[in-house]
């Protein structure tokens, strides 16, 4: 059974703050997605924002809906009721409805991998190799069919033969090709993501999204916003250090297989990670407030 909503520590907002805020989110939403919507409806590809709609699972219409998250009690907000997320208070206010056992499991989790994160240093050495993993001695199968390879498949191969594979993220690991799994300094699993991940990893940064996203309706919507924002900033930079020529799209590409590539890339690893602490630090914080939690 969920615990008892704690009226004590709740912000109230009466419809002139939430109705504006509200309407603010739903158009910055509907703008995030449409460049989305018109590449769809013209049939055309992008490796940044489409891999952002496909690879997570989450329509274009979430980034519409809004929610002011946990401990946020609303007046006068009968319309809010149509969404099942809601519900209403003896007391006649507006709230979002409590999590269950499951969902706090899935909120606890986010959050304790959120403060796993944040208490470690970043690793800046990794210099995105793990896109050039996926395709080694695969170029023929290679995922991202549609784009060149810069270097070609001979040259992808012997860049991820000669320079350090070490990737931490799991969801990036599980895609290196057959071959290229022993090259990596360490196998990360599923159950291992609380010990290995950690603030460097331009994965780590985009999955803010992710886990924003999956905690809806108990983090503000607004902060999922920004984080979509921060992961398609991180996407960019995968993708211009990856081994492919997206030159046509416009990414010029981060030359990691070059010394001064390495180390554009590690000054783009430090400014995502400056840009992801204080959005890791909102979201552990509303994740707290959804738990009733105070934090660990």
């Amino acid at each position: 059974m969920s615990p008892p909503v704690d009226q004590s520590t709740e912000t109230t907002l009466g419809p002139a703050e939430w109705r504006p805020r509200r309407d603010a989110h739903v158009a910055r939403g509907a703008a995030l997605g449409a460049a989305r919507r018109a590449r769809a409806a013209a049939g055309v590809r992008e490796p940044i924002e489409d891999f952002l709609f496909t690879y997570y699972p989450f329509r274009l219409s979430a980034l519409r809906r809004w929610t002011p998250g946990a401990g946020v009690a609303m007046a006068e907000a009968e319309e809010l009721l149509a969404d099942p997320r809601f519900r209403r208070g003896a007391d006649g206010l507006v709230r979002v409805v409590a999590p269950d056992d499951v969902q706090r499991g899935r909120l606890a989790f986010a959050r304790d991998l959120c403060v796993a994160v944040a208490g470690r240093p970043a690793f800046l050495g990794c210099f995105g190799l793990h896109e050039w993993a996926m395709v080694y001695r695969q170029a023929a199968e290679r995922r991202h069919q549609g784009w060149p390879l810069r270097l070609g498949p001979a040259g992808t191969d012997e860049v991820v033969r000669t320079l350090p594979i070490r990737c931490s993220h799991y969801d990036a690991f599980r895609f290196f090709t057959p071959p290229a799994r022993p090259l990596n300094k360490q196998s990360p699993d599923l159950p291992g993501r609380l010990a290995n991940e950690q603030p460097g990893c331009v994965h780590v940064t985009m999955d803010l999204y992710k886990w924003a996203m999956k905690s809806a309706p108990w983090v503000p919507a607004e902060l999922a916003a920004d984080c979509f924002e921060l992961a398609r900033d991180a996407r960019s930079v995968d993708m211009r250090a990856s081994p492919y020529d997206f030159s046509a799209v416009g990414l010029a590409p981060i030359r990691i297989e070059t010394p001064e590539g390495r180390g554009e890339y590690e000054q783009e690893q430090r400014r995502l990670t400056k840009k992801a602490d204080p959005l890791r630090a909102r979201l552990v914080a509303a994740l707290n407030d959804a738990l009733g939690a105070s934090a660990p």
